[in-house]
């Protein structure tokens, strides 16, 4: 572990640990966020209450040992190390109170009653670590009339109203692709618990955080709500377009490949015009004005059309941005993995995990002067670090770490059929 230690040394949170009882990926890319930049973070699940996403594998049950193989949970997990402790257990709660004693930050997002059935509280973390900073992620708040509620993203994706605002005219709400709600949550999460930190540092005192997914995602679309409370109007989805701009995803010549261009000034559409060979099209009364555009946007998207369809996605739109247009290739995932720009910069990063195996993942998406970060640990196979965690970290012996496994406390294979 001490190569770890070196590893580490130049990032920022390096010498901050973090117990992590969280679940799925709210939690998950909040402590992903902060494992990413240094801290030493501990994931920790048990052989009946072990994260669900081991279970979106999509590769069969009779895979061996597929819930280290997990792609939804790989992902989210990496740069942390993992143990199992059966919290429903009293030596469970004893062992998970002696980490938190040698620990900074504590994140969950259970239920929100379900920490205090379990006797580790605030005021239970308190009691061994006074400075301690509790970071809980509770779907709707640990206080109101609906606190009892449990939610995923999904969920809170169409309760924040963002799913009211999405989608095409006539078709009613309209859900993402992913779940917004979680990796909203998840970054506020993270960005709360550093503000904690900071405030320790200075003061002494412990925290107890509070983010309520539901209220984070809500958040997000504030310029919908002032529109309501201003003038009584509601939005409802427009598809690709904008409010005030002309703007669109317009198909190419290559089969699947779209560009996205967006305009909004006079001089912004006189440019798309003279690029697409019509400049008489800005003077045309259809389209003199943001108010005549925006009246005739059919007409104009049946124009532009045709060009783009004469090109490329890239070469698109790197003719428009030459003229200041702005303009991006919509890019599939394929292409994400082949661009030349991503690669240039290092952007995906060669993972390797012994049950897994090799696969490329994105790595810390945030640059440092002088520091550089990058994927140092692969994700946590059940329970891989049990070891180091009790041996090293709590000292306890070799006999007493055989009993907690003997006995269920602890375990390095989950208990299949529970989640089956």
């Amino acid at each position: 572990m001490s190569d770890r230690r070196q590893w580490d040394a130049r990032l920022p949170l390096e010498g901050i640990r973090i117990l992590d009882f969280t679940m799925v990926w709210a939690g998950p890319s909040g402590t992903r966020l902060l494992a990413d930049m240094g801290a030493e973070v501990i994931k920790v699940e048990s052989a009946r209450s072990w994260d669900m996403l081991r279970s979106l594998h999509f590769l069969g049950g009779q895979t061996e040992r597929w819930w280290n193989k997990s792609a939804y949970f790989n992902h989210n997990n990496r740069n942390k190390f993992g143990c199992t402790i059966d919290l429903q257990t009293e030596r469970g709660r004893e062992l998970a109170l002696r980490l938190v004693a040698v620990s900074d930050v504590v994140f969950e997002n259970y239920r929100a009653d379900v920490i205090r059935n379990l006797g580790l509280d605030y005021e239970d973390l308190r009691a061994v670590k006074p400075d301690i900073i509790l970071v809980s992620m509770p779907s709707h708040g640990k206080s109101g009339p609906e606190s009892h509620h449990v939610a995923y993203g999904t969920n809170v994706e169409q309760l924040s109203g963002l799913a009211s605002v999405s989608g095409y005219p006539g078709m009613g709400p309209h859900k993402s692709a992913i779940a917004y709600g979680d990796p909203n949550a998840g970054a506020i999460a993270a960005a709360s618990a550093l503000a904690a930190i900071r405030h320790r540092d200075r003061t002494g005192e412990g925290q107890h955080v509070e983010v309520a997914q539901w209220e984070a995602l809500a958040g997000n679309i504030g310029e919908f709500v002032l529109a309501y409370q201003m003038n009584g109007e509601l939005q409802t989805g427009i598809g690709n377009r904008h409010v005030s701009r002309v703007q669109g995803v317009y198909e190419c010549a290559t089969p699947d490949e779209w560009v996205a261009i967006s305009v909004g000034s006079d001089e912004e559409f006189a440019a798309l015009c003279d690029v697409i060979g019509q400049p008489a099209l800005a003077r045309d009364e259809r389209f003199a004005d943001v108010v005549s555009r925006r009246r005739n946007h059919d007409e104009f998207d049946d124009i532009l059309g045709v060009w783009t369809k004469t090109r490329s996605q890239y070469e698109a739109a790197r003719e428009l941005q030459r003229r200041d247009v702005s303009a991006a290739p919509v890019l599939r995932i394929q292409s994400l993995l082949t661009d030349e720009h991503f690669r240039a910069r290092g952007f995906w990063e060669e993972v390797t995990q012994a049950d897994a195996g090799t696969w490329e993942m994105e790595g810390p998406v945030w640059r440092m002067s002088g520091i550089e970060a990058h994927v140092r640990i692969p994700p946590p196979m059940f329970g891989e670090h049990n070891t180091w965690v009790f041996r090293d970290l709590l000292g306890l012996s070799d006999a007493e770490i055989a009993e907690l496994e003997a006995t269920g406390v602890t375990a390095t294979t989950p208990n299949v059929e529970l989640h089956s």
